[in-house]
């Protein structure tokens, strides 16, 4: 049997990848890109690799630290706002408050987008956002890849960053000076963050039948897109103050998928449990509460697959509690007290 030939030459284009595009593109965004930078850096963004050389006059005895994660089905409710630019902030954000429960600067920053069909502005959007939200702490986007996919994504796409920080051996935050008699200190989120995308896309255009432009009196008025869409909480500022301050934060968990139950518990002594106060979370956002009541989800899940308004705990030690919450604010975050430490077997309890 004759072997069938092409009949035109064939293109890595004709097979779905646009290499010209994606120069084009990036070249687009390389002057926002370029400003997220810090002195380390050794060379632009477009090499094979990204050098960063560490200040050994500033660190003594530097320690560091490597975070990895993705924004997950957020993205696609992206897609159907057709509004990228604050997944951009989401990816860095969730990173950098990943790393800062150690105590650690956030210094560099990568990305991967994975991607079918590579498209405009949704390129420049993602990273538009990146590079806006590395610039706000100070850490340079040292690089990052864009792979694009036909055949693996369809029309879909994802996102995924690294994040490298530094601190100091002797300042490392592990939670294992955390005693009994220790406040929890909530730092109040703003929404889902990155985490519960899932099930709360399964309660709110399923179950509902909601879409992203339906506006509800429970949401103040806000869509369902813009109340899902609102970026996860950066908490590195205020982390960075008491650290400054000398405050005693022995302790930092950030409260993402896993929520409260399954968060926390990675920092605590195994003699210990943390005990957190619902009734000391006034002011969650009401996506929570649409959520919850629309799909009957009761407290003990709600609470495992969602931060419910709580973004990031610290513990400290009681007497340090009004100077905790006082750094907090003046670094924006109205942080209270939602709970507190006491003998037990490492565990996370949720009461009324």
């Amino acid at each position: 049997m004759a072997r069938k030939t092409a009949k035109k030459v064939s293109t890595y284009k004709d097979a779905g990848v646009d290499i010209d595009l994606a120069t084009e593109l990036l070249s687009r965004v390389k002057k926002k890109l370029s400003m997220a930078k810090r002195p380390e850096m050794l060379a632009p963004i477009g090499g094979f690799g990204g050098l960063f050389q560490i200040d050994l006059k500033k660190y003594k005895n530097p320690v560091l630290v490597s975070s990895i994660d993705g924004v997950g089905t957020k993205l696609m409710v992206a897609a159907l706002m057709q509004k990228y630019d604050t997944v951009g902030h989401d990816i860095v954000n969730h990173c950098v408050n990943d790393i800062s429960v150690q105590g650690a600067e956030p210094v560099f920053f990568l990305d991967y987008i994975g991607i079918g069909k590579l498209r405009s502005p949704l390129y420049e959007e993602v990273l538009g956002g990146i590079a806006d939200a590395c610039r706000k702490v100070g850490c340079a986007v040292l690089g990052g890849e864009t792979a694009e996919m036909p055949g693996m994504y369809g029309n879909d796409f994802d996102l995924v960053g690294v994040i490298n920080g530094i601190v100091e051996k002797d300042r490392i935050i592990t939670g294992e000076k955390i005693r009994p008699g220790y406040v929890a200190i909530g730092l109040p989120s703003n929404g889902l963050h990155t985490n519960g995308f899932s099930l709360a896309r399964q309660v709110l255009f399923h179950t509902c039948r909601y879409d992203v432009d339906t506006e509800l009196a429970e949401l103040n008025h806000e869509s369902i897109g813009e109340a899902l869409l609102k970026p996860h909480t950066c908490y590195w500022p205020a982390v960075k103050a008491a650290m400054d301050a000398g405050l005693s934060l022995d302790g930092i968990a950030h409260i993402t998928g896993g929520g409260l139950y399954d968060n926390v518990p990675r920092i605590l002594p195994k003699n210990v449990d943390a005990v957190f106060h619902k009734s000391t979370i006034k002011k969650a956002p009401p996506i929570f509460k649409l959520i919850t009541e629309a799909g009957n989800i009761d407290d003990s899940e709600a609470y495992r697959v969602f931060n419910m308004g709580v973004g990031m705990v610290w513990f400290v030690p009681a007497d340090e509690a009004k100077q905790a919450i006082a750094i907090c604010r003046k670094a924006g975050f109205k942080a209270f007290v939602c709970g507190e430490v006491v003998k037990g077997k490492k565990k996370s309890v949720v009461v009324d």
